[in-house]
């Protein structure tokens, strides 16, 4: 028999299974829930509810949405023949939050991994491939993040795109030490790809 009623311990394991909560906070979720009134909890059930029932992925960029084409891949204002290639649409409402980029988008849905049995065909690299010849894009940016498997899968999209698209314009971000950041305290990784992007200086 545990210490709390078998209702809230139900609802702190559930809250407890989602990624960056552990039982601690799970507690605190859950007593704060129980603490709400009927009508705030009913409104927190309904959006969850609307969310699974409504959110789906685009059939054009993978990208999150609650319409297909989504937003983004309709705007007529955005550059049709740039795609920057995302992990995750967390990473790409990142990016569009930063303002930086006014071209369309195409999301993954993860990175190579093939310690945790995650291969090509499991990310939406095959789906990358049709929609630059079927749209005609001219350029394609690699914005996979800095990690091991950020970098392997950059490296295999890069080498299918030339191989299929010799005449594709491929980019990769840049990387490397970022604005405020002290030298003595960067990685191995960081300081290599510093040294790698380097840019000229104009004066």
């Amino acid at each position: 028999m545990g210490i709390y009623p078998a209702p809230l311990e139900v609802l702190v394991d559930r809250l407890a299974s989602l990624p960056g909560l552990g039982p601690k906070s799970a507690m605190r979720i859950a007593l704060h829930i129980l603490r709400s009134n009927e009508a705030n909890v009913k409104e927190l059930v309904k959006a969850l509810l609307e969310v699974k029932k409504k959110i789906k992925f685009c059939s054009v960029c993978f990208n999150i949405t609650d319409t297909d084409p989504c937003n983004i891949c309709e705007d007529p204002g955005r550059a049709g023949h740039i795609v920057c290639v995302v992990e995750s649409p967390g990473d790409q409402l990142a990016i569009e939050e930063a303002g930086a980029f006014r071209g369309k988008y195409h999301v993954l849905h993860g990175a190579l991994s093939p310690l945790d049995g995650i291969g090509p065909e499991d990310l939406k690299i095959g789906e990358l491939m049709v929609r630059i010849g079927k749209d005609r894009i001219e350029e394609v940016i690699l914005a996979t993040n800095p990690t091991t498997q950020g970098e392997a899968t950059a490296s295999f999209i890069a080498r299918l795109l030339a191989e299929k698209y010799p005449q594709l314009h491929v980019y990769r971000i840049a990387l490397g030490v970022p604005m405020g950041a002290d030298l003595k305290y960067m990685d191995r990784l960081t300081l290599e790809h510093a040294f790698k992007s380097k840019t000229p200086l104009k004066t």
